[in-house]
């Protein structure tokens, strides 16, 4: 049962995990920002500092010693009038940040976007023609984990097509009390035994692909760090996947109950269908949910976390001493917010997929069970 599951799994799994990062390639755009290198030394900036961490970029930045700034250049891929432009990012690394006419935006409500730049030298309303298809930190995060996970379910599922009645170890060990524990707590309780199988592959495809995030999400250094999960393009993605799932497979009953809802005076359907207004907003209202708690959550952890960073650099601009004395406490606070984060990562993991599972449960679920 468990090769089976899982070979069925795989299959539909990688084309789901494909299908995000085709989707993720065209979505993830907004609150982009750039890190050009300076040779001036400027005050330390604790939000300017936290906002460049968080938000997308189209660079990756590794590290800063002094005036170097070492970064990973990333390919900047634009559509305009009809022509593709294609770039390294670095080639915005000039006084007025601009290239072939483009410009990345330092300030403004246009930060961290690529804009057309009129001949004038001025920005003018031509600037909507541009489309950003550009591989970004996040785009780039997200192919590397696909990746990963690819790999890794491959592995697996070739351990079990060749030795399938052989106890599981390394990587099956770890993975396969996590796929019985989607399946078992998760898919059959909530959407039932007789229709759980059809929702598995993308019940795993998005709590791995979550969970795997959120873990890369908190090492320091490349190519992890990448706020994947807390970039609210990729989590709309993923809530809309969940929306567009749930609405196919609604049976006529769940939208017989959403159009006449039992239990609820007539007065309140007629003449003004106040409950099935309610019910319509509440299909929206679910996505929206999975979307906002997810990205609130993986960000607020980030937040927090660079925020203690920055206590150790406030502090010492007054006194070095001063600082020294913050670090240790921000160092501890630091190591148990990471601990936490841990843990996080596997509830938000968690509590999405279960919520997705719930909306299929009772999109699917038979009049006699209600």
């Amino acid at each position: 049962m468990m090769p089976a599951m899982l070979k069925k799994g795989l299959f539909f799994g990688k084309t789901a995990i494909m299908l995000f990062v085709i989707l993720f390639t065209c979505t993830v755009r907004a609150g982009t920002a750039d890190h050009p290198a300076s040779g001036e030394q400027e005050s330390f900036n604790a939000g300017r500092m936290i906002m460049e961490h968080v938000v997308d970029n189209h660079e990756w930045h590794i590290a800063e010693i002094g005036s170097l700034h070492i970064t990973v250049p990333l390919p900047v891929i634009l559509l305009y009038d009809g022509k593709v432009h294609v770039f390294s990012s670095n080639r915005f690394h000039n006084e007025t940040h601009s290239y072939q006419g483009f410009r990345l935006e330092q300030d403004g409500p246009d930060k961290g976007k690529i804009i057309r730049v009129a001949d004038t030298g001025a920005s003018g309303s031509i600037a909507a023609r541009v489309y950003d298809f550009s591989i970004t930190k996040t785009v780039l995060a997200i192919f590397i984990s696909s990746l990963l996970l690819i790999w890794i379910f491959v592995s697996v599922a070739r351990r079990y097509k060749h030795n399938p009645n052989t106890a599981p170890k390394g990587l099956q060990s770890l993975l396969e009390p996590l796929i019985l524990f989607i399946r078992d707590d998760i898919a059959k309780s909530s959407i039932g035994e007789k229709r759980y199988e059809k929702f598995m592959p993308f019940l795993l495809t998005v709590f791995f692909f979550i969970f795997f995030n959120n873990l890369f999400g908190l090492i320091p250094f490349f190519p992890g760090g990448a706020n994947v999960t807390g970039n609210i393009a990729v989590t709309l993605v993923m809530a809309v996947f969940t929306f567009i799932i749930t609405t196919l497979n609604g049976n006529k009953h769940y939208w017989i109950d959403i159009i006449n809802t039992p239990g609820v005076p007539w007065w309140l359907k007629i003449p003004l269908p106040l409950m099935p207004v309610v019910e319509i907003i509440g299909i929206i209202t679910k996505p929206f949910v999975l979307m906002v708690r997810l990205f609130a959550n993986i960000t607020a952890g980030h937040i927090i976390v660079l925020g203690f960073v920055s206590l150790i650099f406030i502090f010492g601009a007054i006194s070095a001493a001063l600082g020294l004395g913050v670090s240790v406490v921000s160092v501890a606070f630091m190591v148990f917010m990471d601990l936490l984060e841990l843990l996080v990562a596997f509830i938000q993991a968690y509590v999405f997929t279960l919520l997705s599972a719930l909306y299929f449960g009772l999109a699917t679920i038979e009049p006699e069970h209600h």
